[in-house]
């Protein structure tokens, strides 16, 4: 795939902007009294003259510091919040964990759907409910409800950008969850001057979206761009920018606007290709008398949702994560006088989770004064994080029984996730497993290096404040890794 130059808007599937580390190659090893000055002389650099660096390295073996810059200090962290979700998540719910979503029967012929948020639902799934169904032998369905209370508050986090909330990767969070709350488009060139073929993965959508197309197709020397965006009060989709004649699709996600309704009416088609037609469709919470479970569809285990998260930095996989957290809190269960008179105000999951995060981190050792968070996906520029904490995150994972699960979620160097085009030319092989985080302005990278001659370390490197690209933070960032690369004792 070609490197495009992008907006906030352009909402590239899976897409990260790679940089592979292009450093020249330094011959022999340097000592770690060596190295303070060495990354000084990178950090110091003028053109990060307005940037702010954080940064820890230690032995993995023990909180001796090799290097350290404004590590108790806070920062913006972007994606590499990452790491504190799906740590807590793991303490707490365990590897082996899943999420179940159920169908019950209901009323005058009709049928309940109770989502808990599993992410990873797409069509397979619910084509599984609608043929357990059919094996029950429903025939038709006069309404098919949506309960979609199991996540309470706001779908969208009220601290995430305006241009994020219209994005794939800021698609909302709520308990009925489809093809990741997205609309999955592809954007192929034409001939020169033509506008660029707009696609829609799921063709009924189509039907349902009205296409504002101002691209166009332009000649292979110029620049490429797409930006992506939708109204928030009509279905409308806007697609702005260029592409190369003769290269290759790019594609695009957009947000759905109600994910519930977008659930409902997937899984209403579901049922019809199954010979179940169903008459109506509404989202409302599931009836006491909702009580036969007809149906079931469980999530991949924890282990896997966590490595979707760090490995390709999903978003939506991470905030899932943490409203679950805050679904298991233990809480007293209030008095039965108070529970049958009068409604019991409940607090947004999200927020339950993020109290819940910080008291499973807290045990598991890590200082909780040392971040606040306002998310669970990093997407958040409310997120304050200090390098020491994500080394204390990783260290005290690397010793939980959790501590192979969790390392082997994250990116590798070279091979595979938001890493795989990174270090790919290096003077040595660096085996490194870390987290990437990216937003305007902030480069973070926190993780795990086997060095050759030297011990293993756990770092945190985070840029803020820079006026300079993604690319240039990067860069920098590696140029640092790869100095660690190459420590020996001595």
């Amino acid at each position: 795939m070609k490197r495009i130059a992008v907006s906030l808007l352009v909402l590239i599937i899976g897409y990260t902007p790679q940089v592979v580390a292009q450093t020249p190659a330094v011959a022999g090893d340097i000592c770690p009294g060596e190295l303070g000055a060495q990354v000084d002389a990178i950090a110091n650099r003028p053109e990060f003259s307005r940037s702010r660096w954080g940064i820890l390295i230690q032995p993995l073996s023990s909180t001796t510091t090799l290097y350290s810059r404004d590590a108790q200090k806070y920062f913006i962290p972007a994606s590499n919040a990452k790491l504190l979700t799906t740590a807590a998540a793991l303490q707490k719910l365990g590897a082996d964990f899943r999420i179940k979503t159920s169908v019950y029967s209901g009323e005058n012929g009709s049928l309940y759907v109770a989502g808990r948020g599993d992410p990873s639902i797409a069509e397979a799934q619910l084509k599984s409910l609608a043929q357990q169904l059919k094996q029950r032998g429903i025939s038709q369905v006069n309404q098919l409800i949506g309960d979609d209370s199991y996540f309470l508050g706001s779908a969208v986090n009220p601290n995430w950008e305006w241009e994020d909330a219209q994005a794939g990767y800021g698609a909302p969070i709520n308990s009925l969850i489809f093809n990741q709350n997205a609309i999955d488009l592809l954007l192929s060139p034409q001939a020169l001057g033509q506008p660029l073929k707009v696609t829609f993965a799921e063709p009924k959508l189509a039907n349902q979206w009205q296409l504002q197309n101002n691209t166009v197709t332009v000649a292979q020397n110029e620049s490429e761009f797409i930006e992506v965006g939708r109204e928030f009060d009509r279905p409308i989709i806007r697609v702005s920018g260029q592409l190369n004649v003769g290269g290759e699709p790019e594609s695009a996600y957009v947000a759905v606007v109600n994910p519930a309704n977008n659930f409902l009416q997937s899984f209403q088609q579901a049922l019809a290709t199954e010979g179940i037609p169903v008459k109506q469709t509404l989202v409302a919470s599931a009836s006491r008398n909702s009580n036969q479970e007809l149906a079931t569809v469980e999530s991949p285990p924890l282990a896997e949702l966590v490595r979707e998260t760090n490995r390709e930095s999903n978003n939506l996989y991470a905030e899932v994560l943490l409203r679950l957290l805050g679904k298991v809190t233990d809480k007293i269960p209030l008095p039965p006088t108070l529970t049958g008179k009068m409604p019991v105000p409940q607090e947004d999951t999200g927020e339950s989770g993020l109290k819940e995060l910080k008291t499973v981190l807290t045990q598991l050792g890590v200082n909780p004064n040392s971040y606040r968070l306002a998310d669970g996906s990093g997407l958040s520029r409310h997120n304050l994080i200090t390098p020491e904490a994500l080394v204390e995150t990783l260290r005290f994972m690397a010793n939980s029984p959790a501590a192979s699960i969790y390392r082997a979620s994250l990116p590798i160097a070279g091979e595979s996730g938001t890493l795989k085009n990174r270090f790919n030319i290096t003077p040595n092989r660096v085996i490194l497993q870390a987290k990437t985080g990216t937003l305007s302005g902030v480069s973070a990278l926190s993780g795990y290096i086997e060095v050759p001659n030297y011990e293993p370390l756990v770092f945190s490197i985070i840029v803020n404040q820079s006026d300079l690209s993604a690319a240039k933070m990067r860069s920098a960032t590696d140029e640092i890794v790869l100095l660690l690369n190459r420590l020996r004792r001595c």
